[in-house]
């Protein structure tokens, strides 16, 4: 590296040339290549906004002046060039960089950004204070792109930031596309004209002398303001959807022309007023088999920098992922009932509803980046007979907690919906955990919830919520493999509200809901090799919860443990800690197992489960203090065969 080993923050940056800049680009881009052919993350969309991070940071007055990016997937070259280069290879790690911005991390990081559709309403609500502060010198800058512009909320941010006194900038960075024929003889001509400085200032100046003589008023600024985004609409032949939002257009530019963009950015950066620059970039830009294959690169997991080829694992004689047994499994249901439909947002091929849309094009729906539209485009279908399975990453969901409620929950209507990624997912962190669901999804009436405890209960969970029930059924499960080989069952009716009992014991009772139950069965093995006898129960359902089962349990043992791979206020625990307090059971001790009450960090999924001590040694540990005070700590136990040495006591369980 010529250049980007000298670059320890943005300043370093604001002394190089264009010339110079341009070789730091694909610097960046080989950095960044080389780093994530062995440290997986999130990779096409920040190749293709190598030239856009660079020249805002040489323009701007960073951190002073707000960067706001959405979602931090195109932000990689952002994290390089502002002092953290020698750290990116901890990125995603326990312990390391964060695969999304952080204000903890750095000061450069202005908004947490783990969700999409954010930035435009956080640069506003920054906008706003730095006028109220009079730091009329602060510029605000918004980037939202990769797939962003299809949530609802990156349009009531637009809205919004018309009525307001602001000077924001949004930047759309297009990358669903490569730059086109538009972009080129009268479009760009337009571009160099309406961003030059000297029109701008005729244009003001034209404005002063109409508004002093009364002849222009605010509302019909803005109708002058609609009719040259209309004009420049024609000229081009590209529409725009922002010439409705009394928004200044600009574009669309080439987003890979870094001495055409600083230009550009420099021209209209202390312009007056909301304004938009649209730029277009190639997805993966930089590395042709992410230039060729967008989807698969988003994301692709361990390659080879040289050749391209993608490094994966031989999954022969492995349990399928359960989002794989999900979407054959749709697959296999539909053949057999027309009335089944697919629903997800943006995640066709993360969520396997691309089998779906493979076999049956016309009954499988990606809605976008948008999780509210999805439930309630839903719940229209269930209106009308059709049975929609509405397949939301957990953590997803969190975005349409409203619909779930009102659209579907209040009219009991018959929308199946799958949360994928539901617990710890790993190295995507706290904005992608899917820990609140069973909570958040408890208080709402009519809806049933449940968690499989293995691929065939996944399979039959799926069959009951079509044949088994008659309004909203919710099923949760990780992402990742699952417990058995031959995934294949024949699907059965479960009945709605029952658990089951999976192992005899006497000492002690333990109550699991979904996969975690096979990390709490391995710890009840080991348990046993010490002499404690475990009884072990799966609940299958949270809501409507198994009552009867309950009543035996808490009848029989006097000391309980509830496992969950959620948080442990609101879900499983909490569920029963009710039930025994409104029955009577004051003398049965219970003992949680779930989540902190925090946010945990990122990492790989078997490190943060033991961290919060949810896998097979936490779980295991907990039964070895409870039998102990159950005895009084007067317990002698066998060593099992492999010891876990000290017991250690997690709060907040």
């Amino acid at each position: 590296m010529q250049y980007l080993q000298y670059i320890d923050s943005p300043d370093d940056l604001k002394k190089l040339s264009i010339d110079q800049l341009e070789t730091v680009c694909s610097e960046l881009r080989e950095f960044i290549i080389e780093q994530l052919s062995h440290n997986p993350g999130h990779f096409g969309s920040s190749l293709g906004t190598v030239e856009l991070t660079v020249a805002l940071h040489y323009l701007y007055n960073t951190p002073y002046d707000r960067l706001v990016w959405d979602v931090g997937h195109q932000a990689y070259g952002h994290k390089i060039l502002t002092g953290r280069r020698d750290r990116f290879s901890t990125n995603r790690k326990l312990g390391g960089l964060s695969g999304f911005t952080n204000p903890k991390e750095s000061e450069y990081d202005t908004f947490v950004a783990g969700h999409a559709s954010t930035s435009i309403s956080a640069a506003l609500g920054m906008a706003v204070a730095a006028n109220l502060r009079g730091e009329l010198d602060r510029h605000i800058v918004a980037i939202i792109g990769d797939g962003s512009m299809t949530g609802g909320l990156a349009y009531e941010g637009i809205n919004n930031a018309c009525s307001q006194p602001n000077n924001l900038l949004i930047i759309l960075n297009d990358n669903d596309m490569s730059i086109d024929s538009n972009v080129g003889g009268m479009q760009d001509y337009l571009v160099k004209l309406t961003t030059s400085a000297k029109y701008n200032k005729v244009r003001n100046n034209i404005y002063q002398g109409f508004k002093k003589r009364n002849l222009i008023s605010e509302s019909s600024k803005n109708l002058v303001l609609r009719f040259n985004n209309s004009v420049k609409s024609l000229i081009t032949k590209e529409q725009n959807l922002f010439e409705g939002f009394n928004i200044r257009y600009f574009g669309p530019v080439d987003g890979h022309d870094l001495p055409g963009l600083i230009r550009i950015l420099r021209n209209i950066k202390d312009m007056q007023g909301p304004k938009l620059l649209h730029i277009k970039t190639v997805k993966g830009k930089g590395f042709k088999p992410a230039e060729k294959s967008a989807t698969i690169w988003h994301s692709p997991g361990l390659f080879n920098k040289d050749t391209g080829e993608r490094i994966v694992k031989n999954n022969a004689n492995q349990p399928q992922a359960y989002q794989d047994v999900f979407g054959h499994t749709l697959v296999e249901m539909a053949e057999k009932n027309e009335k089944i439909v697919g629903v997800t947002p943006a995640m066709p091929t993360g969520c396997s509803m691309c089998f779906m849309a493979d076999k049956f094009p016309d009954r499988a729906f990606d809605v976008g980046i948008a999780e509210a539209h999805a439930v309630t485009f839903s719940a229209g279908m269930a209106k009308e007979g059709l049975i929609p399975f509405c397949n939301i990453y957990s953590s997803f969901m969190q975005r349409a907690y409203d619909q779930v409620i009102h659209d579907v929950a209040l009219q009991k209507l018959k929308v199946i919906f799958c949360l994928d990624r539901a617990g710890l997912v790993g190295p995507d962190g706290p904005t992608h955990h899917g820990v609140f669901d069973l909570a958040y999804l408890r208080p709402i009436p009519n809806l049933i919830i449940s968690s499989p405890y293995n691929e065939h209960e996944l399979r039959n969970l799926m069959y009951t919520g079509v044949y088994g029930n008659d309004g909203p059924f919710a099923i949760r499960y990780p992402r990742g493999q699952g417990e058995v080989i031959e995934w294949k069952n024949e699907p059965q009716i479960l009945p709605i509200g029952k658990g089951r009992k999976l192992r005899r014991g006497k000492d002690i009772a333990l109550l699991s809901i979904g996969p975690i139950g096979n990390s709490a069965a391995r710890a009840i093995d080991e348990a046993e090799e010490s002499g404690i006898s475990v009884a072990h129960y799966d609940m299958v359902f949270l809501k409507p919860i198994d009552e009867a089962l309950l009543h035996k349990v808490a009848r029989k043992f006097k000391y309980i443990i509830t496992v969950e791979d959620g948080v442990s206020k609101g879900g499983l625990g909490s569920a029963i800690l009710e039930f025994l307090s409104e029955n009577d059971y004051t003398d049965v001790h219970l003992h949680r197992i779930g989540i902190p009450d925090e946010f945990v960090t990122h990492g790989s999924v078997s490190e943060l489960q033991h961290i919060t001590g949810i896998d097979k040694k936490g779980i295991l540990e907990q039964i070895i203090h409870i039998y102990k005070e159950s005895k009084g700590n007067h317990a002698h136990l066998q060593p099992p065969h492999n010891s876990i040495g000290p017991v250690i006591q997690i709060h907040n369980r």
